[in-house]
């Protein structure tokens, strides 16, 4: 599974969009900008990304911005990433099973698993538990159910 800065800003995002936002109010890429110190044409594109997606509505013009497209208790944190990467890969061969001279390496088996794991644990988790966990150790919070 990728994890990368692209998925932390826009999981970091929507939690943004989700906690201060209101659907008859839209916030304003800047305004999520200032308070998670993300640039804003970062942000840009991945709220392109994002709207592509599903995932969040927008208004245009004076006082639009962006909005949930559906409650945050049903948007998984999974659904956000797959939105913004590519296919989630823990793996080295991006999971071809060709790490070592086409064959599969000793260790490919052990990174699979645990990208299953990792997606298993992120499709269980809205943004509305992360919200609600905030001052919670959250993996202790969810106990993979």
């Amino acid at each position: 599974m990728k994890l990368s800065t692209k998925s932390r800003y826009a999981v970091l995002a929507m939690l943004d969009l989700a906690y201060y936002g209101q659907k008859e109010l839209p916030t304003s890429l800047s305004e999520i900008s200032n308070r998670q110190d993300i640039s804003l044409s970062y942000l840009e594109q991945l709220f392109s990304m994002l709207k592509k997606n599903n995932l969040v509505g927008s208004l245009k013009g004076p006082g639009g911005g962006y909005f949930l497209a559906k409650d945050s208790n049903t948007i998984y944190i999974s659904e956000i990433i797959d939105a913004v990467e590519e296919k989630m890969e823990t793996t080295s061969c991006n999971g071809k099973a060709n790490c070592n001279n086409s064959q599969q390496c000793l260790s490919h088996k052990l990174w699979e698993d645990l990208g299953s794991h990792i997606r298993n644990f992120l499709s269980g988790v809205t943004l509305s538990e992360v919200i609600e966990s905030n001052d919670k150790s959250f993996i202790k919070f969810k106990e993979y159910a």
